[in-house]
């Protein structure tokens, strides 16, 4: 049940956008246990002055105006190595189906519980059983 938030530049082409929702999905899929068909997301687009970043790098990562900023929300609890192999499976995949550096692949988790969400209706669809 992710939510996926993708803010890139402007420049990226509807292509190059949907080979980046799709790699994220992917590497979901593959190394988190996210079901088939649990593709939530939101793509924004920005102008070069709205994505900041550190131009001299950060913890030894360079960055370009090609960045590309993930922020996913999902059920908290997977482990280090789950999250490890997310994270290393999506810029792996970004970079293999775009070019963009993985460098550029820069990706924040937000933890949360199940009935937490609502897919609509105005149900909590995973209610705790009494």
């Amino acid at each position: 049940m992710p939510l996926a938030r993708i803010d890139l530049s402007r420049r990226v082409t509807p292509d190059v956008v949907g080979r980046i929702t799709e790699s994220i999905y992917e590497a979901m899929t593959l190394t988190a246990n996210v079901p088939i068909h649990d593709k939530f997301q939101i793509v924004t687009r920005h102008d070069d002055d709205e994505l900041i970043y550190p131009s001299e790098g950060y913890l030894g990562v360079g960055y370009s105006p090609d960045i590309v900023f993930i922020q996913v929300t999902w059920v908290a609890g997977r482990s280090i190595e789950a999250k490890k192999a997310f994270y290393r499976s999506v810029a792996d995949l970004i970079h293999e189906r775009t070019g963009i550096r993985k460098e550029d692949v820069w990706i924040t988790l937000v933890g949360n519980t199940r009935e937490d969400w609502s897919f609509g209706a105005g149900e909590m669809q995973y209610a705790p059983v009494a």
